[in-house]
């Protein structure tokens, strides 16, 4: 480890899951298994949703877009732990440390707003059926899509840009496998207030928002479900939004679970067990999720592969 003349640290050290030698090869074969699964799953969907016409919906566009930021949300992190797994090294420098909080910040907060778009598709779907080309058109889903990443842009670039400001002298251990905002801030030797109230205040914002626009549309559709008066109508309403409403409730709910387990444990190792959840395994089903439920995906998948379309 190098040192610099403004005590400036030039390296961090990612802990992991187990310093056990043994153990190491099985956690390496599952991560990647897990990761070969995340990046084919997802590129079956974008590739299913591109070559099928019948796809070039609104819903499959920010499908295949969810695809698209899953597959980078996963490679931020598992590639290195991979990498150091295999090279037995925990060293990641602090650029690279810099670079891979930037990225997982981004495809993060994105993955909030497409989920939330998302949401707002099927909420006018539903109550608004016959103004749903009309609202949905191809021009708003371009601009909710390219404002979500303006958005995700700018936040992800002042938060790196403001850990930039901090000194790190002492501690450079991160209990986690990748660098984790809140985890690299807690271990800065200078005043991180500021940088906690902008980060406190992101997450509230920028995550809150997302998830009350979830909850909000959602609302309304369970309401606009309860009015119909034949139980097919209202079965039929219901499972056009039953796997989006799976990836939701899969993502938030061990996101949330993550921050409030390591919160009332008060162990990092107990929270880098339980960030693997929405980090490594949510990406991995959302595929599984979107295909086994959905006619249209099996449809497109089956002429992916070549097999006879039913």
């Amino acid at each position: 480890m190098v040192l610099h003349n403004d005590t400036r640290i030039s390296e961090f050290l990612l802990q992991g899951f187990s310093e056990d030698p043994e153990l190491q090869p099985l956690i390496f074969g599952l991560f990647l298994s897990m990761y070969l699964v995340t990046v084919f799953g997802n590129l079956l969907i974008i590739l299913a949703v591109s070559s099928d016409s019948h796809l070039h919906t609104p819903m499959y566009f920010f499908l295949a877009n969810l695809s698209f930021v899953d597959i980078c949300f996963t490679s931020t992190t598992v590639p290195k732990m991979l990498w150091n797994i295999q090279t037995q090294s925990q060293v990641i420098t602090f650029e690279g440390c810099l670079s891979q909080m930037y990225f997982f910040l981004l495809c993060a907060e994105l993955d909030d707003f497409i989920l939330s778009a998302m949401a707002y598709d099927r909420f006018v779907a539903i109550c608004h059926p016959l103004h749903y080309t009309v609202i949905m058109n191809p021009r708003l889903c371009g601009l909710l899509v390219l404002v979500s990443w303006i958005i995700s842009v700018l936040n992800s670039l002042l938060q790196s840009l403001m850990l930039l400001q901090l000194t790190f002298c002492t501690g450079m251990e991160i209990p986690h496998f990748f660098c984790e905002l809140n985890q690299v801030v807690g271990h800065a030797c200078s005043d991180t207030f500021v940088n906690n109230m902008v980060m406190y205040f992101a997450t509230v914002l920028l995550g809150g928002a997302p998830l009350a626009g979830v909850l909000y549309s959602y609302s309304k559709i369970l309401s606009s479900i309860y009015k119909i008066s034949s139980a097919q109508g209202k079965y039929k309403a219901f499972s056009t939004c039953v796997s989006h409403l799976s990836v939701v409730s899969l993502f938030y709910c061990t996101g949330l679970g993550v921050y409030l387990s390591s919160a009332a444990t008060q162990s990092s190792h107990a929270s880098a067990v339980a960030s693997v959840m929405y980090t490594v395994v949510t990406p991995m089903l959302n595929p599984f999720i979107y295909s086994l439920r959905n006619r249209n995906i099996k449809r497109a998948l089956k002429g992916i592969t070549g097999d006879p379309v039913l």
